[in-house]
């Protein structure tokens, strides 16, 4: 438990998606006339108000280089408190891909992270600006959508609540003494954290199998019917380019003419481009009749000199795990008593 180590970096992918929501804001300046003389992009940085605050008041100097210049903002993270109304069920588990593997991970844990933002303005004007591009996006909220686990591709939708908005105005003092005026808007942002992602053994599952039974007795029962699913590919994975077009086919087309048919056989499932088929007859060496749109995928038009591929058990065998797929269906039946071992996979 603990002591397994881990890092999500959720809780700073939750601070930099924060940040940028006010890491593009503008301010305009204009003349007598109302023609714009001047645009700035208001700088923001991560920190508390008071430590730009004690600068501006240790270095009020307009001269100095190293003076603050403003409009400036600044946020910080303030809290982390659990959010008991989002709480689920502490032990459920689910699964995800990382693209090759399954894994298993506990579901998320809810907590809000409070966030306070300064806007730091010597003219008043230029705050109400801030002021104004900031407060029409809160509802009170704003969702964001951060990728909290990159390996699983786990993305979710973050909200961040505006809460308050106070203002404050440092006008007192002599007139060495610099003004600020500081709007302070705080935020929670409803995020949430994961524990360890872990490998499932069980994989992802390639085959069901399930046996019908004449009655009820455990003892003696006796199977009659076997049904077995396994996954079916619709695309190609293997490039085998068995042929190729040698004419255009149009979307209504059932006989296709290609460069050799003694590779298919009647029943073979094809596809072209993205359209699978099926072959119903092979009416001469160069020409196969086909079920068109097979498996409930799209029918097309094609080119001459386009590939087509076969698709085989090979296909079957890799399909990946966030691909959609159909399903082979076999029904066996039986007169025997065997039963089947799924510790040995096997009838006995």
């Amino acid at each position: 438990m603990l002591g397994t180590y881990f890092y999500h970096e959720i809780l700073r992918k939750t601070v930099i998606s924060f940040g940028t929501l006010f890491n593009d804001i503008h301010i305009r300046h204009k003349d007598n006339s109302g023609k714009s003389i001047s645009d700035m992009k208001v700088a923001l940085a991560y920190g508390p108000m008071q430590k730009f605050l004690a600068r501006l008041e240790q270095q009020a100097d307009l001269n100095r280089a190293t003076q603050i210049t403003l409009p400036r903002m600044s946020f910080e993270m303030t809290n982390i408190a659990y959010d008991a109304t989002r709480k689920s069920t502490v032990t459920q588990t689910f699964k995800a891909s990382d693209g090759s593997n399954l894994r298993k991970v506990f579901m998320p844990v809810p907590y809000n992270i409070g966030f306070e933002l300064n806007i730091l303005v010597k003219l008043n004007d230029d705050g109400l600006q801030i002021i104004e591009q900031i407060l029409p996006f809160f509802q009170p909220s704003f969702n964001l959508t951060v990728d909290l686990i990159s390996v699983i591709g786990e993305k979710r939708d973050i909200s961040v609540v505006l809460d308050n908005i106070s203002f404050q105005d440092d006008y007192e003092g002599d007139f060495a003494t610099r003004r600020a005026l500081i709007y302070t808007l705080n935020f929670t942002a409803k995020t949430y954290l994961f524990g360890p992602v872990a490998d499932t053994p069980e994989g992802l599952i390639k085959k069901v199998q399930l046996d019908y039974h004449t009655n009820m007795d455990r003892e003696n029962k006796r199977r009659e019917l076997r049904y077995t699913v396994t996954p079916k590919a619709l695309k190609d994975y293997d490039a085998d380019n068995t042929a190729q077009l040698t004419f255009n086919i149009g979307k209504n087309d059932v006989r296709i003419t290609v460069t050799d048919s003694s590779n298919f056989a009647v029943g073979d499932r094809i596809v072209i481009d993205t359209e699978v088929m099926k072959v119903e007859s092979k009416p001469d060496a160069n020409t196969l009749a086909v079920k068109r749109g097979f498996n409930s995928t799209a029918k097309a038009e094609h080119l001459e000199n386009t590939k087509i591929n076969k698709l085989t058990t090979a296909d079957d065998n890799l399909i990946d795990i966030d691909d959609d797929f159909g399903f082979n269906e076999t029904s066996s039946i039986f007169t025997d008593s065997l039963q089947f071992n799924p510790a040995t996979r096997t009838d006995s």
